[in-house]
């Protein structure tokens, strides 16, 4: 990596000493983006089939269990 850095900046050294002397010369045009013409369109129709979901209620009668507790009589642990 270190090699890697060392060589770019010995080559940009090079460049900027041969156009200090010179010998090299960049000649730059400014550019321009191209011109882009757009006409009128339409977007993409689709169709969609979707599900009905359909939210009520319902009064029901639902059967509870009963629960009897028995508890022995000499096991109190009430004092």
């Amino acid at each position: 990596m270190r090699a890697i850095l060392i060589l770019i900046g010995l080559a940009a050294l090079v460049v900027v000493g041969l156009m200090s002397v010179g010998l090299l010369k960049l000649n730059a045009s400014p550019g321009s983006l191209p011109s882009v013409h757009v006409e009128g369109g339409s977007a993409p129709k689709v169709n969609a089939d979707v599900a009905k979901i359909v939210v009520g209620t319902e009064n029901k009668t639902v059967a509870v269990p009963t629960l009897k507790v028995d508890r022995p009589e000499g096991n109190s642990t009430a004092q």
